[in-house]
């Protein structure tokens, strides 16, 4: 019977060129190896090498056989990814979002209602999103536009807005309200992991000299330390407070505000039911 074993040996032989270089890169002997060669011309009935003294090579049978071993062994691999896949995919619920804040709730909110499901979730652009939900990478997504089509099902999550954090002793914090061309040409904090407000800010605020942080906790301790400007948001302070020594003024551009939607596929809508009519009842 041959087995799997066999023809990645054969096809080691062929890409190496030689018995002892596919021996050593299989982590085998060489007279293992050849024996195992031996078998699997036996089981196929026919010679697969041309032999000489201290020299073996691949005659026109054994190039066909490697052919025919790597399409097999691709497909037997294909096969142990489709099924892994499948299965990991029955176990999971995928969450991509457009921004940090909705995953806040999302997540937990997800592992409560479905215990026995792992839960992952991924920040990406708006229309990577989109894409994924219909590749099926995310079961669930969050934009920031209402989605209106036939074979998806979309509801209002919840809303966002984004405000200006200023030092004390910046000239513009004693201000009711400001627009981000206000702040623009300035140096700002800006924590590096936003989703899609990153993009908004880099497009509204194009002579803005933006000092990036990755780690959040490390982003959020360079502020109180810092006497530069950065952002915040409704959503941000009432789950972590207000900054402390920071003037909190509203950002008036509409692109400040975001409106979040829950987006599913309606082929999916019934199995996640459930968390969809939490949402409905308990928006952020």
């Amino acid at each position: 019977m041959i087995d799997t074993q066999q023809l990645e040996q054969l096809i080691s032989i062929a890409e190496q060129g030689t018995l002892s270089k596919a021996a050593e890169r299989l982590h085998l002997s060489q007279p293992a190896i050849s024996r195992s060669m031996q078998r699997l011309e036996n089981d196929l009935g026919v010679t697969l090498f041309d032999r000489q003294k201290n020299k073996i090579a691949l005659n026109s049978n054994g190039e066909l056989a490697v052919q025919y071993a790597q399409k097999i062994t691709t497909q037997i691999q294909d096969m142990v990814n489709g099924v892994r896949a499948l299965d990991r995919n029955q176990r999971t619920i995928a969450v991509g979002s457009c921004a940090p804040a909705p995953l806040w709730n999302i997540v937990p909110m997800l592992n409560t209602i479905y215990p026995e499901m792992t839960i992952s979730s991924e920040i990406k652009e708006p229309d990577k999103l989109m894409q994924g939900l219909l590749d099926g990478t995310f079961h669930i997504i969050v934009a920031p536009t209402l989605i209106n089509e036939p074979n998806v099902y979309c509801t209002k999550y919840g809303e966002e807005q984004l405000f200006f954090s200023l030092p004390p002793g910046h000239a513009l914090s004693g201000k009711k309200g400001l627009h981000l061309k206000d702040l623009d040409g300035e140096t700002m904090l800006l924590h590096s992991k936003i989703g899609f407000w990153h993009h908004m800010h880099m497009e509204k605020m194009k002579a803005t000299h933006f000092l990036l942080q990755d780690d959040y906790s490390v982003f959020r301790e360079v502020v109180q330390a810092s006497a530069l400007p950065s952002f915040t948001s409704d959503v941000v302070m009432e789950r972590e407070g207000k900054p402390l020594n920071r003037i909190i003024i509203p950002i008036l551009d509409e692109e400040a505000h975001a409106t979040y939607y829950c987006i599913c596929l309606t082929a999916n809508q019934k199995k996640l039911s459930s968390f969809f009519h939490r949402i409905e009842n308990d928006n952020f």
